[in-house]
């Protein structure tokens, strides 16, 4: 039974706010807070959480928060209720990223059902994944599942396309390894003892690049209209949408977050990929074996409720 579906009989709001931590984020920093009024809950962008060398702009704690939101729709749905969620409620406060009331509503959809159950047993997997393809009827089911949240996942076509993401990728990886900041960076969120909250357990910190793992990979950029914090808060619902899809289809995921931490290589996505639009997150899909979850911060260290003071 997931987070979400074990506290949601007893308190929606608890449900929502379980569910929301288990979003992934960029050196699992969870940079998410929560500020809880009665059956509203408020989500804010931590910015002392945000990675200034890899993110500098926040643009990847924003899609963070975007996948925290949608866990938080989902455990509200899987509880019989309906979210009602204002995404950038306040013009002034660029870090209150939305509000999520809660509602009375109607039972859930069996689709919403799974999706919120996938929310505890989604994991980002760096390792290498076998030779099986994924279906078309994936493809197709993840390329839906960003549309539903007002994204785009866009296809490298054909090999050679695939081969040229494969090398920004490498790239991407080979700058981020020669930079010191970006290393000091990555060694400040590695987990060496075990006994943190949040950061990379040391295996995954370390993990190089992934390819050519898989003869035919399947990898694929989330892209977006524009480059608002609107649009990094949407993407991020999207992505989430699409990695717990992916999680019920039993399909592995990796992030690749280096062709789009790094402005030229950005670019470069850009070109590559079929359509108009700004990459905003980049991925491989495939069947691996099961990865490890990483810690996660809990409600109380993360959730501030009315009343405590």
């Amino acid at each position: 039974m997931s987070v979400a579906m074990s506290a949601a009989g007893d308190d929606p709001v608890r449900a929502a706010l379980e569910a929301a931590i288990r979003a992934p984020s960029p050196h699992n920093s969870q940079p998410w807070r929560f500020e809880v009024d009665g059956s509203r809950i408020d989500v804010f962008c931590d910015g002392d959480r945000v990675l200034k060398v890899a993110d500098p702009e926040g643009r990847e704690a924003r899609l963070a928060c975007g996948a925290a939101i949608l866990n938080a729709r989902l455990a509200v749905r899987a509880a019989g209720r309906t979210p009602v969620v204002h995404l950038l409620p306040r013009r002034g406060r660029p870090d209150h990223l939305a509000s999520v009331w809660v509602r009375a509503g109607r039972p859930a959809t069996a689709d919403e059902l799974a999706l919120a159950r996938a929310i505890a047993y989604r994991r980002s997997n760096r390792r290498a994944f076998t030779a099986r393809p994924v279906p078309e009827w994936v493809r197709e089911a993840l390329v839906r599942a960003a549309a539903d949240e007002g994204a785009y996942l866009s296809v490298p076509p054909g090999e050679g396309a695939v081969a040229e993401f494969a090398a920004l990728v490498r790239e991407g990886e080979r700058v981020q390894r020669d930079d010191p900041a970006f290393q000091a960076e990555l060694a400040r969120w590695t987990a060496l003892d075990g006994a943190r909250e949040d950061g990379l357990p040391p295996a995954a910190a370390t993990l190089g690049p992934d390819w050519p793992f898989e003869r035919r990979p399947l990898v694929a950029v989330l892209m977006t209209d524009t480059d608002s914090g609107l649009a990094q808060v949407r993407a991020g619902l999207a992505l989430q949408r699409v990695l717990l899809r992916a999680t019920t289809a039993g399909v592995s995921v990796s992030l690749l977050s280096q062709p789009v931490e790094i402005p030229r290589l950005r670019e470069a996505v850009a070109r590559l990929v079929p359509g108009p639009g700004r990459p905003q997150v980049a991925l491989r899909f495939g069947y691996g074996f099961a990865a490890p979850a990483t810690r996660r911060r809990p409600v109380a260290s993360v959730a501030r409720f009315a009343g405590q003071g």
